[in-house]
């Protein structure tokens, strides 16, 4: 597989492009709610999106204005091949544009290993979101 490009759009560009992937990953594979996974903080985020050369989106993320990272998903045939780690640091990176300080997220726990990698601590007692058990994790920036 090439390498997919990475870009960072806000919620007017990015919306058809990835709810695809959300739902798909979120609704479908997780069993997240519907009326959930779409919430009122999509349209204030940045939101990374990976597209490979034949334009399919395979992944995406999402930066809140307060420093959240989340909404985090990449289709199933292309996990384990970096897809995560290129958004993730997509994340990372704007971030620091932004200024940010700090960055937080609510973990699946079969994640917390992957996000460890990338500098975040885990904080705090595994809780229920959504049905999945997660942990909060920060990193300075």
């Amino acid at each position: 597989m090439d390498e997919p490009r990475i870009c960072i759009a806000d919620w007017h560009e990015a919306r058809d492009k990835v709810m695809p992937v959300r739902e798909t990953v979120f609704v479908q594979e997780q069993g997240v709610p519907p009326e959930i996974e779409l919430d009122e903080a999509d349209p204030t985020c940045r939101h990374a999106i990976a597209i490979t050369r034949d334009g399919s989106v395979i992944g995406t993320g999402r930066l809140l204005r307060d420093g959240h990272v989340g909404r985090m998903a990449v289709l199933p045939d292309f996990r384990g091949k970096g897809v995560g780690a290129r958004l993730l640091s997509s994340l990372i990176d704007e971030a620091k544009r932004l200024g940010m300080d700090e960055l937080v997220l609510n973990a699946q726990l079969t994640a917390e290993g992957f996000y460890a990698r990338f500098g975040f601590q885990p904080e705090g007692e595994v809780f229920m979101e959504a049905g999945i058990a997660h942990r909060e994790m920060r990193r300075r920036l």
